[in-house]
């Protein structure tokens, strides 16, 4: 991380202006086109970051390091984990000073002690599923497993409107995954997506802080099926999501697995004329 960077986001100068809130309906639908995604995998180490620079991007939690030596600036950074800004501190001030928006849940920002520099977006959590979650849900907010026999089948969905409510899926990047389908995005590209708790995170070093990690708890019984829902119910030719790990746990039946250059197509192929990446 460079050192410039961290010392001028956790800097004890005077208190910054509040940052001003918006609403998940000021969002929605306000964008199109491509977005990249981009986790904390140690597949993420290879993505050229550069090369795609004019992509708007999302992030969350540690990934805001790969951001810190370059000129691009996160649209979103995302963070479900309310113990990262204590295990993490200096990757959280320097995710606060370089995003764009910061969405977090809406008890959060009344303790981190860095606020963000740029908009803020308050989450909250969908309601559990019942009948008369199903009965008021009249905009059909929530694609939700059909099953209500299941305890745990009741914390599963996804939301369409995040204004009302999403789901954590015991990933962050659902909730990113959330988020981009809300405000309009339709071709999602993942980058770091691996679900590997062995291989871990492309920042970590052995003499570094490391924050826990639950994948391998949480994969079979929460992540996986929320993803399984979201491939069967969600996915379509409106909202399209690729997988850029190789080495991601996810079955490429579910996300579907695509290289770099295959992003550089598919981007030629949605986005007609000239770029500032040449494809």
């Amino acid at each position: 991380m460079s050192k410039e960077i961290s010392d001028r986001s956790c800097s004890k100068g005077p208190p910054a202006s509040r940052p001003r809130r918006i609403s998940p309906d000021e969002l929605r639908n306000t964008k199109s086109g491509p977005v990249f995604i981009i986790a904390s995998g140690n597949s993420a180490k290879h993505f050229p970051i550069h090369e795609f620079a004019d992509i708007p991007m999302i992030t969350m939690n540690g990934a805001i390091s790969m951001f810190a030596d370059t000129d691009i600036k996160p649209f979103f950074y995302v963070c479900s984990d309310n113990d990262f800004p204590r295990q993490q501190p200096e990757l959280f001030a320097t995710a606060m000073g370089l995003s764009e928006n910061v969405a977090l849940w809406e008890d959060q920002f009344e303790v981190i002690e860095t606020q963000p520099s740029g908009h803020t977006l308050s989450l909250k959590k969908a309601p559990r599923a019942s009948f008369l979650a199903t009965l008021f849900d009249r905009e059909q907010s929530f694609v939700r497993k059909t099953s209500f026999l299941s305890k745990r089948s009741k914390d599963i969905g996804f939301s369409k409107n995040i204004a009302a409510g999403c789901f954590d899926a015991r990933t962050v990047m659902y909730l990113a995954l959330q988020i981009a389908y809300h405000l309009g995005f339709n071709k999602v590209f993942l980058v770091g997506f691996d679900l590997n708790q062995a291989a871990g995170r492309f920042y970590e070093t052995a003499q570094g802080k490391r924050s826990p990690c639950g994948l391998d708890q949480h994969y079979h019984t929460r992540i996986l099926p929320s993803l399984k829902l979201m491939a069967d119910a969600v996915i379509d030719e409106r909202f399209q999501v690729y997988n850029l790990s190789a080495t991601s746990r996810v079955p490429t039946h579910i996300i579907q697995k695509v290289s770099v250059d295959d992003a550089k197509r598919l981007l030629a192929s949605s986005m007609p004329g000239p770029s500032k990446t040449g494809y």
